[in-house]
């Protein structure tokens, strides 16, 4: 049960369906031995339980890999590319292969985190075009629901099980960028202001003053506050000039949106590294670092971008 990619592919991105500690393990550990054989660098992104099992199964040879706590690096799922998977690839020789393996979708993520991990998987493959990188997507097939399996055999060319390793007939990830490019639902109750470009500056004292009155303070209340200052800033620039702000507590978070009348159509929009010859370009992606969780909601009526922080 091991996956090797062949030399003459660029990138290669595989979804691997595990059954118990037994499947994952004969899954990944000699996955990551080929590459170290070929002298490939190796990173895992995975729980911590994962990367304790990975671990142990390459004994000695642990040494040779990066291990990333993926709940924490990738609790956001909109940071996963340029913070983790981009940031090991490129920091490698660029005539290695790279190999990593990245579990983004595990039990116990929730419902509105679900749509940008599956988002994620998909932009993988634009993000990585033409790349001598393979990566390896584990999913746990007897714990994860049904709809998240048929999105894996969506998102990724390739699948590896216990059977062995074949190409996916239901590859089609422009289907799942589009499909889950769904509208936000509205929250019941929620302060809101107006903003344009000469009312910036009250519409993040707007936002401070009720994450304020929400719970929120210290540092990530300094978050929140350039948080918006980004999305408003956008949407001023890049969108119609002006736009909504809302705020609003949910369960343990404080959620920002910020709705404008423009069109987002680039998809990895704030999922790239930055270009350092590039000057500006770096709000989205600087809200994705600061926030747990980023949803996007693009179509004829404008675009919404929610972000949420903990309280």
């Amino acid at each position: 049960m091991t996956s090797t990619a062949p030399s003459h592919e660029p990138f290669v991105h595989p979804a691997l369906f595990y059954r118990g500690t037994d499947q994952y393990i004969a899954g990944t550990v000699p996955f990551l031995r080929e590459g170290l054989d070929a002298g490939e660098p190796a990173a895992v992104a995975a729980p911590p339980d994962r990367l304790e099992l990975i671990r142990e199964g390459l004994g000695e040879r642990a040494a040779e890999v990066r291990f990333i706590d993926m709940t924490q690096a990738g609790r956001n799922p909109g940071r996963i590319i340029p913070s983790v998977l981009r940031k090991f690839a490129d920091a490698q020789p660029s005539a290695r292969r790279v190999r990593i393996i990245g579990e983004p979708i595990w039990q116990g993520r929730s419902a509105v985190e679900y749509p940008a991990c599956v988002q994620h998987e998909a932009l993988i493959n634009a993000a990585f075009t033409g790349r001598a990188v393979t990566i390896l997507c584990p999913y746990d097939a007897g714990q994860l629901e049904k709809q998240v399996l048929s999105d894996a055999l969506a998102t990724h060319p390739l699948l590896l099980d216990a059977d062995g390793e074949r190409a996916s007939t239901a590859y089609s990830p422009e289907q799942i960028i589009a499909r889950y490019n769904e509208p936000l639902l509205a929250p019941l109750s929620a302060a809101a202001c107006d903003f344009a470009a000469q009312t910036l500056p009250e519409a993040r004292d707007f936002a401070v003053s009720h994450a304020r009155s929400l719970g929120m303070s210290g540092v990530r209340l300094g978050d929140l506050e350039l948080a918006v200052a980004e999305l408003t800033t956008n949407s001023v620039l890049h969108g119609a000039g002006s736009g909504t702000l809302r705020i609003w507590a949910e369960s343990d978070r404080i959620v920002c949106e910020v709705h404008d009348g423009g069109q987002l159509n680039d998809p990895l929009a704030g999922r790239r590294p930055p270009n350092p010859t590039q000057p500006g370009g770096r709000g989205l992606l600087l809200v994705h670092q600061l926030a747990d969780l980023v949803r996007v909601h693009t179509g004829h009526d404008g675009t919404t971008i929610r972000c949420y922080l903990p309280g």
